[in-house]
């Protein structure tokens, strides 16, 4: 009976198909053929004519597809094969039906917006003239109408949509005799479709004539400017009535892509992907309206109805033509159950030009909005050249971005990869200048503010400044050094101005001190020289005595008078010498500067206020890189970070959220559990202590290291790793306080500052001290030169005794001596052997100069102690302990053959 019912179906599809095709022949052959004939020569007449051959096009689709379903229906009816839902090409390649009747009615609206069948009916070509009776004849069949123009548009569309009916019609007297199953829900899904499809035609042809009529009431001035052939109005002022904010326009226009504020010989248009409609309006009204705010990103307006069901139709339509344009398609159909209720997205990604005054004026963004305004990620780009790409948030820079800059002279640009807030650059950045320069550091509204380093890389003028800037230029504490000249200045600033205090190192070991103003040296001084002579009073940029000074020696001896230095004659001088003291004076040979013209306060000001505002944030996540960025030091580091930041993968095993973070410390306040915590912590580049002490060792190496290792800067260097201490351990009780607020725990009463300052030295000095054994080592050696002269030669001497003469010129016991030791050879003396005794105590010293921390030096050392015990018990066969009279002279043994 199913199988029946399918054969009937199809043979009536069959003949609908049949008739349906030999009417589009006769379509194609007394219209569309005539009409493409009709080639017109004008500009308008021509963009028509494009219009009319696309829809030519998708007429023949149609023709080809129902031509190819009527010769498969044909087909099966004439064989003797059963047939099945799959003959039914209307059913089975449902889609492929939809999408082709879908083309060419857009297509047709489209042509009808433009007014084609008017223009195409007025065409003077003689092929249209000569057709034109017999094609008026034809269209008589068709409809009534006597407009040529109004027939061409019923004949190329009724057929069509007539054929629609036919298949619903068709298929729901199929799916009545179905049974339940595959076959019959296909079916039904299906006639849906074609439902929908015939009322979106319906629908299409609806705003087609809409939009028609529009054009035709409208002046040539705006047509010729909006008329777009796919554009279609979706509700006018006129028919349903509301109005835009107060003089702000004559007539309210929605199409399906544009919003159009029509006032006088005027307009306004906004793209509808970037309009928002705030239906909650807090502003006051006048009685009786009811208002719908539109965003836009330049401008904010309000349409008024005078009532509240017109503003809710209004706000449907709006909100409902925002989400297809955003879409990028229209629904299907047009207007239905499909996008009901759905709110467009507030956050959304489009391109926009500024056009309106303002800081982006004539600007192009690309990029994410939120209620009209750039917000997220996203790229700005001016006409002179500038862009900038990175975070936005409500219509400004904010977060980290980087902004090219062109220089006006050169073809190069200052590229800036920074942090913004609100507009401004603020917090860390590196920026580098078209000019080879580069600056890392902290910037603030726009300018260079707090702690940087500034390099020039050129070969022209190489030099490099580590300090604190203020308003963009060198103010405050901070180390200069000139490639060029070979010397280091470490002292006070003003205005990108040597001012105050300041210490001058020389590459040559030369080292003054000196008061400067304007970058000039004023006063007196304290000039240290190479050969530890001292000199006190005045003196030149080219270090020649001047005036009164006072010169004393490193053997004691003291010249005190007044200077001159005449062309050609040298150095003179008039005075007294004292040669009363003839030794050597340590507080002349080791003075030490810097101390009290640089308290350790004062110094790195600008990196400690950073830390210190990100703990009284509540070190937010987001900004933790703005205020503790420096232990990035290059532009792919920079990137990294930021990836870090949003994406939280990192290669350590440890996890340094923020929240993590302070979580921890809260479980790490026992001495031994901290100590611990906080050596991770102080070795991570991800956690904001190691961050600090990161920045920390730049600054000291920016001081010390190179050319800034100079004896007299010992104890400065000294205090200073002492101090970076004190603030570590504050910083760490900063962050616990915090973590303990957080959790709604009452912090501990604070110690006071001999307890913090106890714990600062044994609990994190230890620490932090190996990032900066390099600069302090060659400090300390520089320092004790002297002594380790001194001490080196006396082990050269002491070398070149053979093993027994130096045991007993060292007076080590002979009973202790490992004479089994010394195995001869042929013709050797055993008085002459050397490095042969306690090679395994010598062995493990040697190694001492392999570690850096003094922790494991004083292993090795207790190691080298059990190796000489060791020696020594196997000599007496014995366990035997050394008492200090025994293992000194041993040690001075075993020291001397380790060299």
């Amino acid at each position: 009976m199913q199988d029946m019912c399918t054969a009937e179906a199809t043979a009536s599809l069959l003949q609908v198909e049949e008739t349906f095709s030999a009417c589009l022949a006769r379509i194609n052959t007394l219209i569309l053929k005539p009409l493409l004939q009709a080639e017109p020569s004008d500009q308008k007449g021509k963009e028509n004519f494009k219009l009319l051959l696309l829809l030519n096009d998708r007429f023949q689709a149609l023709c080809n597809l129902t031509e190819e379903n009527y010769c498969m229906l044909k087909q099966k009816h004439s064989s003797s094969e059963s047939f099945c839902i799959q003959d039914i090409y209307a059913v089975w390649k449902g889609d492929l039906f939809l999408n082709l009747y879908i083309q060419y009615f857009v297509t047709f609206a489209n042509y009808v917006v433009v007014r084609g069948f008017e223009h195409a009916t007025e065409s003077k070509s003689e092929a249209w003239k000569h057709h034109k009776t017999v094609l008026k004849q034809f269209l008589t069949d068709f409809t009534s109408e006597t407009s040529m123009s109004l027939a061409l548009y019923t004949v190329l569309h009724k057929p069509i949509r007539d054929h629609i009916e036919h298949y619903i019609l068709l298929l729901t007297k199929l799916n009545e005799v179905l049974k339940e199953g595959p076959e019959k829900d296909v079916v039904t899904s299906a006639i849906k479709e074609y439902v929908k499809l015939e009322s979106f035609v319906s629908q299409v042809l609806d705003e087609a004539c809409f939009t028609k009529s529009l054009w035709k009431s409208l002046s040539y001035k705006f047509t010729d400017m909006l008329c777009v052939p796919e554009r279609r109005l979706l509700e006018d002022s006129k028919n349903l009535p509301i109005s835009a904010s107060t003089n702000r326009s004559d007539r309210v226009l929605l199409f399906d892509d544009v919003l159009v504020l029509i006032q006088g010989n005027s307009f306004q248009s906004f793209d509808l992907k970037l309009v928002w409609v705030d239906e909650n309006c807090r502003e006051k009204l006048a009685p009786g309206l009811y208002r719908l705010r539109i965003i836009t990103p330049e401008e904010t307006f309000f349409l008024s109805a005078k009532d509240p069901q017109m503003k809710a139709v209004w706000q449907w339509k709006l909100n409902q033509a925002v989400r297809q344009a955003l879409n990028g398609k229209r629904d299907f159909p047009l207007w239905g159950k499909t996008g009901e209720g759905t709110k467009p997205p507030s956050c959304r990604f489009f391109t926009y030009v500024f056009r309106l005054e303002g800081k982006f004026k004539n600007t192009s963004y690309e990029g994410e909005w939120h209620w009209g305004k750039p917000h997220g990620k996203g790229t700005l780009k001016w006409h002179d050249g500038r862009n900038h790409v990175g975070d936005f948030k409500e219509g400004l820079e904010h977060g980290f971005g980087i902004c090219l800059v062109p220089r006006k002279s050169e073809d190069r640009y200052d590229c800036y990869k920074c942090h913004w807030y609100e507009g401004k650059m603020r917090g860390y950045g590196i920026c580098e200048y078209g000019n080879d320069m580069v600056y890392k550091g902290y910037f603030k509204d726009n300018v260079r503010q707090g702690f940087g380093i500034l390099e020039n890389f050129s070969a022209e003028h190489p030099f490099k400044y580590s300090g604190q800037w203020e308003n963009d230029k060198k103010s405050g504490y901070g180390v200069w050094e000139d490639k060029d000249r070979g010397e280091r200045y470490i002292g006070t600033w003003l205005d990108d101005h040597k001012h105050g205090q300041g210490i001058v190192v020389t590459q040559s070991g030369v080292c003054y001190q000196r008061t400067f103003h304007a970058d000039k040296m004023v006063g007196s001084g304290i000039l240290l020289l190479e050969d530890d002579s001292v000199y006190e009073g005045n003196f030149t940029e080219d270090l020649t005595f001047v005036g009164k000074g006072k010169l004393s020696f490193a053997n004691g001896f003291i010249l005190e008078g007044t200077f001159t230095n005449k062309s050609g004659q040298g150095l003179q001088t008039h005075g007294i010498l004292n040669t009363s003291n003839e030794q050597l004076d340590d507080r002349i040979t080791k003075v030490q500067l810097g101390l009290e013209e640089f308290p350790v306060e004062k110094r790195w000001k600008g990196i400690y206020d950073q830390f210190l505002e990100f703990i009284h944030s509540g070190c937010k996540e987001e900004t933790e890189e703005s205020f503790t960025g420096f232990h990035i030091q290059t532009s792919k580091e920079l990137r990294k970070s930021q990836e870090y930041l949003f994406c939280q993968k990192g290669t350590e095993d440890v996890s340094w959220k923020t929240e993590d973070i302070l979580e921890e410390l809260v479980q790490h306040q026992e001495l031994e559990s901290l100590q611990s915590y906080l050596e991770k912590a102080l070795k991570s580049s991800l956690h904001p202590l190691g961050k600090l002490l990161k920045a920390l060792t730049i600054a000291f190496q920016a001081t010390y290291s190179g050319i800034g290792a100079n004896r007299h800067l010992l104890t400065m260097a000294q205090e200073e790793v002492k101090y970076y201490a004190k603030k570590i351990w504050e910083f760490y009780q900063g962050l616990l306080h915090l973590a303990l607020e957080q959790k709604g725990q009452l912090p501990s009463k604070s110690m006071d500052e001999d307890t913090s300052d106890e714990k600062a030295c044994s609990v994190v000095l230890p620490l932090i001290l190996p990032c900066f054994y390099p600069e302090l080592f060659m400090l300390y050696m520089l320092y004790h030169e002297r002594e380790d002269d001194l001490y080196c030669q006396g082990i050269v001497d002491l070398s070149l005794f053979p093993d027994i003469k130096l045991l007993e010129f060292l007076d080590v016991q002979k009973h202790l001596w490992p004479l089994k030791d010394l195995t001869l050879t042929t013709n050797q003396r055993r008085s002459l052997i050397k490095d042969k005794c306690f090679l395994s105590a010598t062995e493990c010293l040697q190694k001492l100069i392999t570690t850096v921390d003094p922790r494991e030096k004083l292993v090795i050392l207790q190691k080298t102690y059990e190796e000489i015990e060791s020696t020594v018990s196997r000599v007496v066969e014995k366990d035997y302990r050394l008492p200090m009279d025994d293992l000194l002279p041993l040690l001075m043994y075993v020291v001397s053959r380790a060299k």
